[in-house]
């Protein structure tokens, strides 16, 4: 792991022991219960193969925080998600490090009671999603996989004001200039004033 990776471990969460992708329904009594663990990226299907598919590459595990309460007929997931990832910046296509944080809050209800209805419970902001269970566990897996997928970005940058790389020499414009851009500028008027050419020959 890279010095930017440890350091954006080193500001996320500590202490996070066993596994917390299911729980079963009857563990969830009037109190709420409090789960925390790293969960390696492998037993979150979606995002293994996210990560197969070339758009980044997980520095270590997810360390996932989750309070679970029972509210009436529903169930109320909230915590955060925390890793770090590494991208190749759309512009550029250099490496660089990324935090992933992101808080959220799932409410479950039974596959049997159907859609959840706005009068019944109320969404705040922070909300993620509204799901449904089977059986007598509920798997947090396909919501903590979507969660950090929508925080990683469908076009990243390593930073705001990357100037990528040069479409003529492939030159970084970061690291360095090139004599392109008039080369670029010649060429391209260039062959407009040849088509206009062409176009009055016609005539």
């Amino acid at each position: 792991m890279t010095k930017s990776a440890q350091s954006i471990y080193s500001n996320a969460l500590t202490g996070f022991p066993g596994r917390i992708v299911k729980i079963r329904v009857e563990e969830i009594k009037d109190k709420a219960i409090d789960l925390s663990a790293d969960e390696e990226v492998a037993d979150y299907p979606a995002l293994a193969a996210f990560q197969e598919a070339g758009e980044c590459t997980f520095l270590g595990p997810l360390r996932v925080q989750l309070t679970v309460a029972r509210e009436y007929d529903h169930i109320r997931a909230s915590g955060r998600v925390v890793s770090a990832a590494r991208l190749a910046c759309s512009r550029c296509l250099s490496l660089f490090d990324t935090e992933i944080d992101s808080p959220f809050t799932v409410i479950y209800m039974p596959a049997a009671a159907g859609i959840i209805q706005d009068e019944e419970v109320e969404l705040t902001g922070e909300d993620l999603v509204s799901a449904t269970y089977e059986g007598d566990e509920i798997d947090f897996a396909r919501e903590i996989s979507e969660q950090v997928i929508t925080e990683i970005p469908f076009k990243p940058l390593c930073k705001d004001d990357c100037k990528g790389l040069c479409p003529v020499c492939g030159t970084d414009l970061n690291e360095t200039g090139c004599d392109c851009k008039e080369e670029l500028h010649s060429t391209t008027f260039g062959a407009l004033k040849n088509l206009e050419i062409e176009q009055v020959k016609e005539k």
